[in-house]
This record gives C-alpha cells, structure tokens and sequence, in this order.
C-alpha cells in the first residue's frame, strides 16, 4: 500500500474532514509525505477540501 492509499484509507475511516497533520498521526507517515500524496489525491479527483486546510474523500 502506497502512501496515497494509506492518506485515503485514513481519511475514509476518519469519517470528518481532517488536516494533512492528523493523517500523519493516523498514518505514521511523514507529514511532507502526507501532503504530496494529498496534492496527487486532488489532482485525480479523489480528495476534494471542503475548507481551508481541510481535505475529505470525494466519494
């Protein structure tokens, strides 16, 4: 599982839009990390920000 399905498969289960920081908490993964992976997430569509700093799985 790459970092980009650990960010979505963390945000799914955290059921409320979060930030890139407690993603890295969830995840264990870097907080840099995180964010690539959230920025490539919104580029395909898959992580919408409902405000600021705030991301959430689109489906």
């Amino acid at each position: 599982m790459d970092a980009k399905d650990q960010v979505l498969k963390a945000m799914k289960e955290a059921g409320k839009p979060v930030r890139p920081g407690d993603v890295a908490k969830m995840t264990g993964l870097d907080k840099d990390e995180v964010s690539k992976a959230i920025k490539l997430l919104k580029n395909e569509g898959k992580v919408i920000s409902p405000k600021r700093c705030y991301y959430a799985p689109s489906e």
